[in-house]
């Protein structure tokens, strides 16, 4: 799987150096301020690129005794690095807009300088639309925020686009400033997002659709002797998941037969997991009579009371650290 997002990479830094140079270009021909902020974001793609093949280069790395989770976090760190990139190239348009709004340059070309626009602009939103589909496909963080980036590129384009295509229309130099900043600003507002999703990674907050997704699964596959599952935690490292939580178990269960039942639930999710592999740590706990009245294990030697209620698993019951208890539950049978 690494293999193949190192190509992707590998082929999305190639692009955008080409596209890159051919904004630059566009710029020389114009001398338009709104196309050198279209060909400064690109250069980010660039360097966020060399970047992105680097931590998929280092996440590829197998755990170790310095790193017992893997190396899956350093992508976290690019999309930082590439939201950071961003909100400087951000700056740095806002800067030379004023700059230029005060100070206004004469414009040229600008008929050739929109065909080139369009070419420049098509080109990344096409492989911003693959990169984040691979992505997908193949649970890479890095890949998916690098086409994300790439397609908000090409959304500036059409702004660039429009703007130009005015300014060619109308000769009112100071719309190109202008048209420049709001670049800028949008710009800036990409960069904050990934931070924050970096951020999120980083300090492990927690992914809800994650955690339905392992709760349904868990739903769906339930078991009996499954009593109770509380305080489930989820932690992402790359395509890697790791998750810890509580199960109440019979405490009359020998270990063995306790192993093979965490055995088998963390591998019913792993077969049916869609994001990506999981590791389970999974800590039991030994019922108590006050569980008897939602546990649907039959012929127990122990129970005190009967199976009168059934409790649907979600979010809210199973993410706290208590054992479930009336909320939620409806009558069996």
């Amino acid at each position: 799987m690494k293999k193949q997002e190192l190509r992707l990479i590998t082929w999305s830094i190639i692009f955008s150096a080409a596209i890159c140079g051919l904004k630059f270009y566009t710029y020389y021909l114009s001398r338009s301020v709104v196309i050198l902020s279209d060909a400064l974001e690109s250069i980010i793609n660039v360097v966020t690129g060399l970047f992105a093949f680097y931590s998929i280069r280092l996440s590829a790395r197998p755990s170790d005794t310095n790193h017992p989770y893997g190396h899956g976090k350093i992508e976290f760190f690019s999309i930082a690095f590439e939201g950071t990139m961003i909100a400087f190239a951000g700056v740095a348009i806002v800067y030379e807009a004023v700059l230029h709004y005060f100070h206004p340059q004469p414009l040229s070309g600008l008929h050739t300088a929109l065909w080139l626009v369009a070419v420049s602009g098509a080109a990344n939103g096409l492989l911003g639309w693959w990169l984040v589909k691979r992505g997908k496909a193949l649970q890479s963080l890095t890949l998916e925020g690098n086409g994300r980036h790439i397609l908000s590129d090409s959304y500036s384009s059409i702004g660039v686009l429009v703007a130009v295509g005015f300014i060619a229309m109308t000769g009112l130099v100071w719309a190109d400033p202008l048209a420049s900043m709001i670049a800028g600003i949008l710009i800036l507002v990409s960069g904050y997002r990934l931070l924050r999703q970096s951020v999120s990674g980083l300090m492990d907050e927690t992914d809800l659709t994650v955690v339905d997704e392992v709760v349904g699964i868990l739903s769906a596959h339930r078991e009996p002797a499954w009593i109770d599952i509380h305080n489930m935690r989820v932690q992402r490292f790359g395509t890697h998941y790791h998750i810890d939580c509580h199960v109440t178990l019979p405490y009359y269960y020998t270990l063995e037969t306790v192993h093979e039942i965490i055995t088998r639930l963390a591998a019913t999710v792993n077969d049916n997991f869609t994001k990506g592999e999981v590791e389970f740590f999974i800590h039991t706990d030994p019922c108590i009579p006050e569980c008897c009245h939602y546990c649907a294990v039959t012929n127990c030697p122990a129970r005190k009371e009967p199976y009168s209620l059934h409790i649907e698993w979600s979010r809210k019951n199973v993410l706290p650290n208590r054992k479930h208890y009336l909320e939620n539950a409806t009558f069996a049978g």
